[in-house]
Order: structure tokens, then sequence, then C-alpha cells
């Protein structure tokens, strides 16, 4: 006695990817890139939920000689072949660095999930000369990193702080030593 499974076609996944692009794209390959993710996501019968794209931002560590790279957010419904024929067009991508998927929610209705037009809608990533230069990690601007040009500075500072103190000592034992030779 086999069973017969066959998934409802009304019931899915919800997924989200996070994929990095290198820093040095401009802005047109950027929209091509999220264009064939979404277009990836649409051919395997998923729906796109959210498109964001959070912009230029310095890496944990060096990844193929890149220390920066603008992170892209997606999250959609679909079912396993969604995942992976994204992954697969992720993957062939020499513009994507590296990318992630994570379910977030199983068995989830596809006809109950309403979707804001705004939020799909695929934008160019405008490189602006500010968020270019800008070196400070988000953890940095919180001052949650540990900035090794403050250590040093600080540690400098202790060490100025200790001569100082002990400035006075020697001045004091300089002026005792003619006193007793005389």
């Amino acid at each position: 006695m086999t069973i017969d499974f066959r998934p409802d076609p009304r019931r899915a996944t919800d997924y989200e990817t996070v994929f990095i692009l290198r820093p040095d794209i401009d802005a047109e390959t950027s929209e091509k890139v999220i264009s064939r993710a979404v277009a990836a996501i649409e051919s395997s019968n998923g729906k796109l939920t959210r498109v964001e794209s959070w912009g230029k931002r310095r890496l944990a560590f060096p990844v193929g000689k890149q220390r920066k790279g603008f992170y892209v957010y997606l999250r959609y419904l679909g079912m396993k072949g969604t995942v992976y024929e994204l992954e697969r067009n992720l993957r062939m991508l020499d513009t994507v660095l590296r990318h992630l998927t994570v379910v977030i929610a199983k068995n989830v209705d596809m006809t109950a999930v309403v979707i804001d037009p705004e939020e799909v809608k695929v934008r160019r990533i405008e490189i602006t000369a500010e968020e270019d230069d800008r070196e400070d990690s988000f953890e940095a601007s919180l001052g949650l990193a540990d900035n090794h040009d403050r250590r040093d500075r600080d540690r400098d500072r202790e060490a100025q702080a200790v001569e100082a103190e002990a400035a006075p000592v020697e001045a004091a034992e300089a002026e005792a030593k003619p006193a007793a030779e005389a």
C-alpha cells in the first residue's frame, strides 16, 4: 500500500535570503542581479513579499579579498524547489560574494498573505560618496565594536598619566640627592 503525497499548492514555506554583492559594482548591475533573483523565485511558483537593500557595509572578515559589500534582503513564500532555484542562480553570478537562506515559518497559506506593492519593487542600489567613504561598521557607529584606534589612544593617555604622576616624585628625589651630597 503506497500513500500518494502531494503538497497543497496553497501551502508554502516562508523564507528569507540575504546575499552580499561585490562593493565595486554599479547601480545597473545591482538592479540586474536583484531582478534575476526575483525572477528565479517567481519562475518556481514562489511569491515575493519583500525586497530591501541594506546598503554598503563592512564585512566581518574578508571574502574574496573584499572587505565591504552591498547587502540585499529578500523575503518570499515558496516550496523547496524555489530555494534551490534561487541559490543556483546566485551561485552562477560572480558579483554575489555570499548568500544565506533561512526558514521563517512552515505551512503558510499563500492566499492569506497580503503583499504591499511598494515592498516588492526592485530598486537600484544608489552609491553615495558618503557611504563609499564610511569605514565604520554598524556596530562601531553604535559604540559596540572594539575600535583599535580608540584602545591605542586610551593606552597612550594612561601612559602619559603614569608619567605625570611619576614626574613630581622624581623631581623630589632629584632635589633630595644634592642636599644629601652637600
